[in-house]
């Protein structure tokens, strides 16, 4: 796991639903924020917060995730609400 997807997973762990991201978030992130990055250093103390409140200004539908992008790059797994049928 590369330190980019170790910060994803942490962070994912983290945070509600509405904060969770994925790599092309992150990886824009670290494009239009290069000066907080030194090397390819993504501590989760540095940067964690600085993203956040880059992700919070976003417009919503830039910050969404993909359904179309696969789980193993989200980071994380959305179980969903179980339907209705799930649960008799």
């Amino acid at each position: 796991m590369t330190k980019k997807q170790q910060f994803l997973s942490e962070h994912n762990r983290l945070s509600p639903r509405d904060l969770r991201s994925t790599l092309a978030v992150l990886s824009r992130f670290r494009t239009e924020k290069a000066s907080l990055f030194k090397d390819e250093d993504w501590s989760i103390d540095k940067l964690r917060r600085p993203f956040i409140l880059w992700l919070t200004s976003l417009p919503l539908e830039e910050r969404e995730l993909s359904d179309a992008e696969p789980e193993s790059k989200r980071g994380w797994h959305d179980y969903g609400r179980p339907s209705p049928r799930q649960i008799t």
